[in-house]
């Protein structure tokens, strides 16, 4: 049976709804209301979907040190997925509302932890409904899985690495937020604008055509080559605000055949908890 590892689109994953080891998530969510998510979920969702959601279960509890969004512990986090279906031997989907700015962070984790049959909705649930495929409100009942955590080794990267990196040839930071937030003149979220010094922005939303879906492989692996440079995709450290869509970038570089590149988990929020740290500003 073929399994997805990066991408899905609505068509196809409509006629993979009655396989047995399909586990479905719904990753909705807003950052400026938690909630709502979770309320769309219970209003409507893909059939047999379950929901997760960004602050409770795709991430951790926020420490003085940290950033908004730390990394969940695997251990607890894949006891919360097996509990709610999935294994190493599922196909796991996950979507969103539609750019897969959250269904990507879910992509990413689960890969962490070991899961490899993992893909993102292309285009999300806004694909879904464009397709006039169904919809439930009802929840179903899951089927309790078990596995062992097996974590990929140097998936992410702490704040101490990044800074060691940062400027050192070979290396390459890539900022997925906005270029505005990048450059300092629009923080909307974190009490300290700019940049990490030496940092390039490649905002996740440059990964998405204008439908709303992932650009074709090789379109994103040209675009990424010529970021790249001389830099190897291993030595690419990701990261945005708080984790989260930095994971974008890294699902568009495994979708272009790019691997290796990782995650600066802890982010922008977690670089400017110490106020000795640099700052810039302006675009680069």
């Amino acid at each position: 049976m073929r399994h997805f590892t990066t991408l899905i689109d609505a068509n196809t994953l409509s006629g993979q709804l009655s396989r047995e080891d399909l586990t479905l998530f719904d990753c909705r969510f807003d950052l400026g209301n938690t909630q709502w998510g979770e309320v769309e979920y219970t209003r409507a969702h893909l059939p047999g979907a379950l929901y997760l959601h960004l602050d409770r279960e795709l991430s951790g509890p926020v420490t003085p040190g940290s950033g908004r969004h730390p990394l969940p512990d695997p251990e607890h986090f894949a006891s919360r997925l097996a509990a709610l279906g999935a294994s190493p031997d599922c196909q796991i989907v996950a979507y969103d509302q539609g750019n897969a700015a959250y269904a990507a962070r879910l992509w990413w984790l689960a890969r962490w932890i070991g899961l490899r049959n993992v893909a993102v909705l292309d285009g999300g649930i806004a694909a879904w409904r464009a397709a006039g495929l169904p919809h439930e409100t009802a929840v179903r009942t899951s089927r309790q899985r078990e596995f062992s955590v097996s974590l990929v080794a140097n998936a992410w990267v702490s704040t101490e690495t990044v800074d060691e990196l940062r400027l050192r040839p070979g290396n390459l930071l890539v900022d997925a937020r906005g270029a505005e937030r990048f450059a300092g003149r629009n923080e909307t979220l974190d009490p300290a604008a700019g940049h990490i010094p030496g940092a390039r922005n490649r905002p996740f939303l440059e990964n998405l055509g204008a439908d709303g879906r992932f650009l074709p492989a090789p379109l994103l692996r040209q675009r990424f080559d010529t970021l790249l440079g001389s830099v190897a995709p291993s030595s690419l450290m990701a990261m945005c605000g708080s984790g989260v869509t930095a994971c974008h970038n890294l699902l568009a570089l495994e979708h272009a055949g790019l691997v290796g590149a990782r995650l600066y988990a802890g982010s922008w929020s977690e670089w400017i908890r110490d106020p000795r740290r640099p700052i810039a500003t302006g675009a680069y």
